[in-house]
């Protein structure tokens, strides 16, 4: 049953990034390009992934849930006005705690996504996550 708590929050970790880049890409002027997702890699993509890569991912999972819960509940209390600052904050604030970790935006977001498909990668960041 915890490892499954565990997931959950290594996939609202995700799905709140996915969001929240998608709400900066919506608030931008038109965009030249856009950025590239990258596919999970194929079926050794848990030996491609150093340690302390999944260390460094785990690491950040724990920090975006937090800043995610704390935006959220700074999101509910702000007025009208204040909203688009806030959510501009917040996702400078999840950018930051992945990048603290020593991880840009692009290795967060592929070893997650790796981690959502293989078990091993998935079952590591879990186990990191306790």
């Amino acid at each position: 049953m915890r490892s499954s708590t565990r997931l959950s929050v290594l996939v609202l970790a995700m799905s709140c990034l996915s969001l929240t880049a998608a709400a900066q890409t919506q608030n931008q002027s038109p965009p030249a390009s856009a950025p590239s997702t990258q596919a999970p890699a194929p079926s050794d993509s848990s030996a491609s992934i150093p340690d302390s890569k999944i260390d460094a991912a785990a690491a950040a999972v724990k920090s975006v849930t937090a800043v995610r819960q704390d935006y959220e509940q700074r999101l509910v209390k702000a007025s009208e006005g204040d909203k688009k600052r806030i959510a501009d904050e917040g996702h400078k604030a999840l950018t930051k705690a992945i990048t603290d970790h020593g991880l840009s935006i692009e290795e967060y977001t592929t070893i997650l996504k790796v981690a959502q498909n293989d078990p091993v990668v998935r079952e590591k960041i879990i186990e990191r996550l306790k």
